[in-house]
């Protein structure tokens, strides 16, 4: 199982301090998290899109190219690219640079976006949501695997026999599916036989176990080879030395960040009883000491069996020596321990239906 971590590099007021960084010291620091990411052997760091004041990362492609030329073996994706409102043309190019300049390990995490803000912003109408990302969904996809392109666009431009370039190291760059809680989306991806990355922020973790049976249940009608999909959980945590030290220093930033964003969407205030919940041994967060977050993790792989895990750490504005422990244990203490459980797991489950087939 792969392990990493993925951002969207807040540039909010440290609860603590009452200081936001410049949006300049953040991309400085976000690339020292995932030159560190890479250095501890993390498989995966992902950096979102977004189109605020409160992330400095509109461009996920630029950031993980530099990001790219500072590092060696960690996979880097986007988290999300907000591919209703973009060109698949360009993102494909622009990740097949990443890809060449990385030497073959790209990844686009493709999705609709849980905020708005870039669709108004690049002339998009919302209502078209839905049919735009798939429309460009099956744009991107055709880009991938012809490199001539002639298509006949609805929502997008008509292309006649034209090349995309540069073509990636990787056939096929790898391109996942992102959702929230849309079981359409589900099927879309497991029907494609894409990569599936889903998000549980909050609640328990067993509601989204029938999203992960969906989707290989659509795979499955679709003739798509079942050992070869690859499911990702992507949740909030912070992993630090001292469990209630940790849960002291998250709790401000994550209380300011989802009360702000519940403002918007006319969501209750987080309180303290619902993140204690959330960090409980059944919760969705995965945040405290490094063997509480081992036991969680393997606790989501006996109800999912995924094959990759993504932590958000930065869920509100941290200090940055924070997020560098945090990646520092992840890399050191929690993933030589979760890869080789799951392996053995893995070994057990195997021996199990052999001797069941006999």
């Amino acid at each position: 199982m792969e392990l990493g971590v993925y951002t969207f590099a807040e540039a909010t007021p440290d609860p603590a301090t009452g200081k936001t960084v410049s949006a300049e010291r953040r991309l400085l620091d976000l690339l020292e998290e995932i030159e560190l990411a890479d250095q501890v052997g993390l498989d995966v760091f992902g950096v979102g899109e977004h189109h605020r004041p409160d992330y400095v990362v509109s461009a996920p492609a630029v950031v993980l190219g530099a990001a790219a030329a500072r590092t060696r073996r960690i996979r880097l994706t986007s988290a999300v690219t907000v591919l209703s409102s973009d060109d698949p043309v360009r993102v494909f190019q622009d990740f097949a640079t990443i890809d060449l300049i990385s030497g073959g390990r790209a990844e686009i995490m493709a999705g609709r976006g849980s905020f708005i803000e870039s669709y108004p912003l690049f002339g998009y109408d919302l209502d078209n949501y839905d049919e735009l990302f798939s429309e460009k969904l099956q744009m991107l996809l055709k880009i991938r695997d012809e490199t001539s392109l002639s298509w006949d666009g609805r929502l997008t431009q008509s292309v006649e026999s034209r090349g995309v370039y540069p073509r990636p190291i990787q056939n096929p760059l790898p391109v996942w599916i992102a959702v929230g809680g849309t079981p359409q989306s589900v099927v879309r991806a497991g029907t494609l036989g894409l990569p599936l990355a889903i998000a549980i922020i909050g609640g328990s973790p067993e509601r989204f176990v029938s999203f992960a049976d969906l989707y290989r249940e659509s795979a499955s009608r679709a003739g798509h080879d079942l050992s070869k999909l690859q499911l990702s959980i992507n949740s909030h945590g912070l992993i630090g030395d001292d469990a209630e030290e940790t849960a002291s220093i998250a709790w401000p930033a994550y209380a300011d960040t989802m009360g702000r964003i519940g403002r918007e969407r006319g969501w209750p205030p987080p309180t303290r009883r619902q993140f204690e919940a959330e960090r409980s041994p059944h919760g969705a967060m995965m945040l405290g000491s490094p063997q509480q977050v081992i036991d969680k993790i393997l606790y989501e792989y006996d109800l999912f069996r995924m094959t990759r895990f993504l932590i958000q750490f930065s869920v509100g504005t941290l200090p940055h020596p924070v997020v560098m422990r945090a990646i520092e244990l992840y890399g050191t203490k929690v993933a030589p321990v979760v890869r080789q459980e799951v392996a053995s797991r893995q070994l057990m489950s195997r021996s199990s239906s052999a001797a069941a087939s006999t």
